[in-house]
């Protein structure tokens, strides 16, 4: 039993006792290596700190969070790398729960009781995969997307046992690189091979991608209509429904999605958000407030999710219970990240609702200048805030806070939105005024970044850019010149380990904010020729994305 010797193991069991057992199994089993972890935030903490090579996690978690929710956090924030093996611990009568979860995808479920000889069998047939799969993980973690392609090719020579899952990571890659041309008749390949469900998800998210909107609605309906517990078809459905504006359908498909996988928090949220736009109160309260709840037990609880609560219940006419919300909010979060401006931008619409005209100044004020002093505000909160500014004659309040979104707007559609904020306000001028500004402003900052590459300033093109994004972390073309400028940097002044992790997380981040934009390959080729150049496979520190 020595295959498993050198590996390291993290037990999440809130019992004192079983985790005593489990470890005493590993032990058995020739694992030595093993932390404990009695919640998910005290996993949370210890993954944070290091990788692990096996995760073993109970289902039923103390503290309002199960194993569930605790794997969505960690796939979600990053925090394990696409080595570690994830294995639920469940009882039978939660089996269905776990396994109706498609999008979290657990290595394997163990069910109780179960023997050391058990666990021994199921750790080293992930193990065995694991092994298989390295090569194409390690290429994955130096950020070299394009020689795992190749790598992929050679496991399905070496290993043909695991074909379909080397052909899966290949489609998948070539998504990540931007590339859903190529990742199409690959799934295409794989559906008619084996009509695996996934497969034709991942044509459909080809077609998405690529803006096709009614060919990726119709393969979506089909999944969903053919396996009601398929939640990613859900997600993906009314993801494509939203993008050609048909809210409420969203709406519908994502109630049917929560029916059959009622634990995950991200899914809630977009529900309540979807409700609320639609203007649909009675179903955004009931969903924020599962939100607001379920949260509660996270590490990463958000603030906003108290004040998209406030808002609806402002929409409903019950400031009461949105005053009592406002401080749940100051109580159970005071001194985090952002919970100020959100506690300022909440009061000020109870306030407006109320017609507290002195109140509603001071947390107009406050909200303002958190504003100012803060990061990491959704589009729409500040929007908000903005629209409560127009109402309330503070014009120049509403302008500031509206020209960051639009500097800052990834997309379109971000754009719209803002446009329509002074819109409905009476204010197109102003509108068209700040939207001038934002572009113009955005465009003197990648100007003034190419102009100091252009006069051989590279690392002061650097630190322009980066600065740049500091400000303007969700503006699409913001980051990509940021990126370009850090990998002429490494290009031309010479290999910078630092440099080299801020290349790949700023290519990542382009990918997450324009994954079809048609310069992506040429940005992946660049980063590639500079690895070959000296010789480099970047490795990424633990839990960072691949």
């Amino acid at each position: 039993m020595n295959e498993l010797e050198g590996l390291t193991a993290l037990i999440v069991e809130p019992h004192a006792g079983m985790r005593a057992s489990i470890h005493n199994m590993l032990t058995l089993c020739g694992l030595t290596r093993i932390d404990h972890a009695g919640s998910s935030n005290a996993a949370i903490k210890h993954l944070g700190l290091k990788a692990f090579d096996v995760v073993l996690c109970e289902y039923d978690l103390d503290g309002g969070q199960d194993g569930q929710q605790l794997l969505e956090d960690l796939r979600h924030h990053k925090l394990m790398t696409m080595s570690t093996m994830f294995i639920m611990v469940t009882a039978e009568g939660n089996y269905s729960k776990v396994v109706s979860a498609a999008e979290l995808a657990p290595t394997d479920y163990i069910l109780k009781p179960f023997t050391a000889d058990l666990l021994l069998e199921r750790i080293g047939r992930a193990l065995d995969k694991r092994n298989v799969f390295m090569p194409v993980y390690q290429l994955m973690d130096s950020g070299n997307q394009r020689e795992a392609i190749d790598a992929c090719a050679e496991g399905m020579r070496l290993h043909p046992r695991y074909a379909v899952d080397f052909l899966r990571l290949r489609a998948e890659l070539h998504m990540f690189l931007g590339e859903p041309e190529l990742a199409e008749p690959i799934y295409q390949q794989l559906f008619d091979a084996k009509a695996i469900a996934w497969a034709r998800l991942g044509l459909a998210k080809t077609l998405f991608m690529r803006e096709r909107f009614d060919e990726a609605k119709e393969i979506l309906t089909s999944l969903v209509d053919s396996n009601k517990k398929f939640v990613d078809a859900y997600d993906w459905l009314a993801r494509t429904h939203a993008a050609v504006g048909e809210l409420e359908q969203s709406q519908a498909v994502l109630s049917d999605a929560v029916a059959v996988s009622p634990h995950a928090v991200r899914r809630l949220r977009k529900l309540g958000e979807v409700a609320l736009e639609t203007g649909d109160t009675e179903t955004a309260e009931k969903v924020l407030k599962q939100v607001v709840s379920k949260a509660k037990y996270s590490t990463f609880r958000d603030p906003e999710d108290h004040v998209k609560l406030v808002q609806t219940l402002v929409k409903k006419g019950d400031p009461v219970q949105a005053a009592a919300v406002i401080r749940d909010l100051d109580k159970s979060m005071g001194g985090q990240k952002n919970t100020a401006v959100c506690s300022a931008i909440s009061s000020a619409m109870v306030h407006e609702y109320t017609g507290n005209d002195a109140r509603l100044e001071e947390s107009l004020t406050a909200a303002l200048e958190g504003c100012r002093i803060t990061s990491g505000l959704s589009p729409e909160v500040k929007m908000e805030l903005a629209r409560n500014c127009l109402q309330n004659n503070m014009e120049q309040g509403a302008a500031e806070v509206m020209s960051d979104v639009m500097r800052n707007a990834a997309n379109g559609a971000v754009m719209a939105k803002a446009m329509a904020v002074f819109e409905q306000a009476g204010r197109t001028d102003l509108a068209l005024s700040v939207a001038h500004e934002s572009r113009q402003a955005v465009v003197d900052l990648v100007a003034a970044g190419a102009a100091k590459a252009n006069e051989g300033d590279y690392r002061g093109s650097v630190e322009l850019m980066v600065e740049a994004v500091g400000k303007l972390p969700d503006n699409p073309q913001v980051v990509f010149n940021a990126a370009v400028a850090v990998l002429k940097c490494l290009e031309n002044v010479g290999w910078d380990e630092r440099l080299a992790q801020d290349a790949l997380g700023l290519i990542d981040n382009v990918r997450r904010l324009d994954p079809v934009n048609p310069k992506l390959p040429a940005l992946a080729g660049l980063h590639q020729q500079i690895l070959t150049k000296y010789g480099k496979g970047v490795r990424r520190k633990a839990g960072a994305p691949a």
